[in-house]
């Protein structure tokens, strides 16, 4: 199988069109970022996907800027480089600041660390946790 390829708006279907506006409507942007051109293969996953993203980052009981360091601290547990970019980018831009941001880092570190170390100890959990 080949290297999937970024689908650019010219070359998009009237479906995958239309899932790009909504995305540059929603935004504010003047184009979609890669992440949406690649999905654009598959229109389907493409179309789910983003309506996805829109329910759950719309502002809700968790506001924007928080919804987009969950989103940022999960990519680097994850290993996802491109969700690190896009997000931090995107808390940045909702507030998110340098002493935020290495905050952050402590937090996803230490619980990375202590997560391992309840499993490996295979802790059992505290019936005070279980209320």
């Amino acid at each position: 199988m080949s290297k999937p390829k970024p689908i650019d708006y010219a070359d998009a279907s009237p479906e995958v069109r239309a899932v790009f506006d909504d995305i540059k409507t929603s935004r504010n942007v003047p184009d979609v970022n890669n992440f949406w051109k690649y999905l654009a293969n598959d229109p389907k996953t493409l179309k789910r996907t983003w309506e996805s993203v829109k329910e759950v980052m719309a502002p809700g009981a968790l506001d924007p800027l928080v919804k987009e360091m969950i989103y940022v601290a999960v990519s680097v547990t994850n290993g996802c480089g491109y969700c690190i970019a896009s997000h931090s980018a995107a808390a940045a831009k909702a507030g998110m600041t340098p002493e935020m941001f290495g905050e952050l880092m402590a937090i996803v570190g230490m619980a990375n660390e202590t997560n391992r170390l309840v499993n490996g100890y295979r802790v059992p959990i505290d019936a005070a946790f279980e209320k």
